[in-house]
């Protein structure tokens, strides 16, 4: 480690990180619930229930399309300030944004603006998720030592696993406590894990200032830019590694259509009289279950990685994925509480087995001069192919040929995914700093 950068117990990095990324992710997968459970009501009611679920989850895309402008942004100064700063600025971005889609009135006070502002700060939860994660996942990769950098890239990874449960449970307890009120529950009931979330970001913003600046930053010349892109780090990435650009985009596809679907469209499946037909309080119940499954795999496959490759743990997931796609709506179908539970547990376990390594496998592939920005550009565009364009496309494909076609959709993503991770280099042990290079070991 640099002797500028004051040494930083690895566990107090895999904290911050954690913390951060839970945060981000409990407010960006409110917003996914609630569009399931609740907006087509509060915000779309005049469209009925078919197009006013599409124009939820229309709404809920539009994040997805903001997340490569948000790792382009705030990947500029991550490369150029610093991950800590820029890390900050993302967490008090979301949070803003989140608290304010809590306050914001429905369409019966305030009419078509309701929607309109909705989707702006939908927007806003997609720029600061953009820098987040790519941040978040340098934070432990410059950190952490070659050999154990699958183990420690897993925690802000489980993020997300842990603010799905929290999201979940927050919406089963206000659904609890307000009983079978639904009114009362669309009126303001949902509006709690929003304004809740203010507490959350409290908490974030403290662990994060006490963290250093990376080491591989430091050393490549911190802001004095020593080491810094000389023209944009956007322009920079694009110029050099297109390719790793891509093919990390298309590798990880599959990870965010199996997880958008698994916790978005069919927490909607799951409720809908037309889909499983089981009440919201099940539905919730199957997905904090889900939650700590997938978070236990998240962990494993990032230990596996350490062992086995980046590539090749990814690689088994994306097969697995093209298979388990073909089995998934005819088991749903049933009707079966058991059977849907079976459905959402497996499919979010598959997208973990490719999600723990993912944290490692992105950060080694790109140069740390324009790190920030060209892993953060890879994952968000697979966000915008995995995580926007199925879910939005789902419930139109099942109205018109039935689930299965959604089956086939989430087939083909996992053939992109197979197809682009073999094309890719295996990264394990691959050195981030100059001083790491002795430790580095041919993967």
């Amino acid at each position: 480690m640099s002797s500028q950068t004051p040494a930083v117990p690895m566990r107090k990095v895999a904290v911050a990180s954690c913390v951060g990324t839970t945060i981000e992710y409990y407010d960006f997968f409110i917003y996914g619930t609630a569009a399931a459970l609740v907006f087509p009501k509060v915000f779309f009611p005049a469209l009925g229930a078919t197009a006013g679920t599409v124009a939820a989850f229309a709404t809920f895309a539009v994040a997805f399309v903001a997340r490569p402008v948000g790792a382009i942004l705030f990947g500029h100064f991550g490369d150029r300030i610093g991950r800590k700063r820029t890390l900050i600025s993302t967490l008090l971005l979301m949070g803003i944004a989140t608290v304010l889609i809590g306050l914001l009135p429905g369409a019966a006070t305030i009419g078509v603006a309701a929607p309109i502002i909705l989707v702006v700060l939908r927007f806003a939860q997609g720029l600061a998720v953009g820098g987040e994660w790519d941040g978040a996942t340098l934070l432990t990769a410059e950190y952490a030592p070659p050999a154990k950098r699958g183990l420690y890239a897993v925690f802000p990874q489980l993020g997300p696993a842990i603010a799905f449960a929290l999201s979940s449970g927050t919406f089963l307890v206000t659904n609890l406590v307000m009983g079978d009120a639904d009114a009362a529950f669309l009126d303001y009931g949902w509006r709690v894990p929003f304004l809740v979330s203010i507490l959350l970001v409290a908490v974030g913003f403290y662990v994060r200032m006490s963290i250093a600046e990376t080491p591989a930053f430091v050393a490549a010349g911190g802001t004095a830019g020593l080491d810094r892109p000389k023209r944009l780090p956007f322009l920079e990435a694009v110029r050099k590694q297109p390719r790793e650009i891509l093919l990390s985009a298309g590798s990880l596809t599959m990870l965010f259509a199996f997880f958008y679907m698994g916790t978005t469209y069919l927490t909607s499946y799951g409720t809908s009289k037309t889909g499983a037909g089981l009440t919201r309080p099940v539905v919730l119940g199957i997905g904090i279950a889900a939650a700590v499954a997938f978070g236990i795999v998240i962990v494993v496959a990032g230990v596996l990685s350490d062992r086995l490759g980046r590539r090749r743990v990814i690689v088994y997931s994306s097969a697995l994925g093209v298979v388990w796609s073909l089995v998934l709506f005819p088991l749903l179908d049933t009707g079966s509480p058991i059977a849907f539970a079976v459905g959402v547990l497996v499919t979010l376990m598959i997208f973990a087995v490719a999600y723990g390594p993912a944290g490692s496998f992105l950060p080694e592939l790109f140069q740390t001069r324009f790190r920030y920005t060209g892993a953060g550009l890879g994952y968000n565009l697979a966000g915008v192919l995995g995580g926007a364009i199925p879910p939005l496309v789902a419930p139109g494909l099942t109205a018109s040929f039935g689930s299965i076609a959604v089956g086939v959709m989430l087939a083909v993503t996992g053939l992109i995914s197979l197809v682009s991770t073999l094309a890719l280099k295996e990264t394990r042990g691959t050195a981030m700093t100059a001083g790491q290079a002795s430790e580095a070991t041919v993967a």
